[in-house]
């Protein structure tokens, strides 16, 4: 049994992952330990703490890890690109999972799962004195165990990625392939259409190749009238709007109410 003090990084979490529980999440990018505290506290099943677009470094990075410990959300942090110290990084503090930003063909999701674990799985470096395994205390089992309970996103944000997505999803280690509407839809030249025929079969293709693998499919969703989708291609691992979206939106919204009262 692992001993590591964050009751929230418990293989439970993967296990519901990998089993096809639809599992509730959202993107956390304003780098605040509150606005974490309270979206683990609003029911989220994830966050997915953003540092690649996200506000804040490695040094808000800890806070925001902290924080997520007082909540039962599995924290998932998404590093800034596909190079090793970020991962280690990001795992040493705490994270439960990595998310990969622009993961193009199966070589680089090969690096990816490489970083994410201790030798002999992969090439993670080793130091027993780090916050994921309670400084020390937790570490032997930490160390053999943890790729039971740590969790791999690779995300699908190109047209080569796309294209490659068969030999992706085939990799061992790559748990959820994960979709990135935005760069997806730039890439196919259709930017921010998220009902176009070439986006909904890019979306079909994606699912087809993560399900023949025996992978999980997510996606980051802004409108809640897009989740049917999800429902129809079995994207499960869904993430709905992020801090700053719904700050801002709340914001405008109590804004505009006070000016149009009479």
């Amino acid at each position: 049994m692992l001993l590591c003090i964050h009751m929230n990084i418990t293989p439970d979490f993967k296990n519901r992952l990998l089993a096809g529980e639809r599992l509730a999440g959202t993107f956390l990018n304003l780098g605040s330990s509150l606005v974490v505290e309270i979206a683990g506290c609003a029911g989220f099943d994830w966050l997915l703490i953003d540092q690649e677009h996200g506000v804040g470094g490695e040094d808000t990075l800890l806070h925001q890890l902290q924080a997520a410990s007082a909540t039962p959300a599995f924290p998932i942090v998404r590093i800034a690109a596909n190079e090793g110290p970020r991962f280690k990084r990001a795992l040493d503090f705490g994270a439960g999972g990595i998310m990969v930003p622009w993961v193009n063909n199966a070589a680089e999701a090969k690096a990816a799962v490489a970083a994410m674990y201790y030798p002999p799985r992969g090439v993670r470096g080793v130091m027993k004195f780090n916050r994921a395994c309670e400084f020390g205390t937790g570490f032997a089992d930490y160390s053999t165990q943890g790729h039971e309970r740590l969790v791999l996103m690779t995300q699908i944000e190109t047209a080569e990625a796309l294209e490659n997505v068969e030999e992706i999803a085939a990799v061992e280690g790559v748990d959820v392939l994960f979709i990135g509407p935005m760069d997806l839809t730039t890439s196919l030249g259709i930017q921010e259409q998220f009902t176009h025929p070439t986006y909904l079969a890019a979306v079909k293709r994606i699912t087809d190749a993560a399900r023949k693998a025996g992978k999980v499919t997510g996606i980051l969703l802004l409108n809640p009238a897009l989740l049917p989708m999800c429902q129809e291609y079995g994207i499960t691992a869904v993430c709905l709007g992020s801090d700053g979206g719904h700050v801002n939106a709340g914001l405008r919204a109590s804004a505009a109410a006070i000016k149009a009262a009479k």
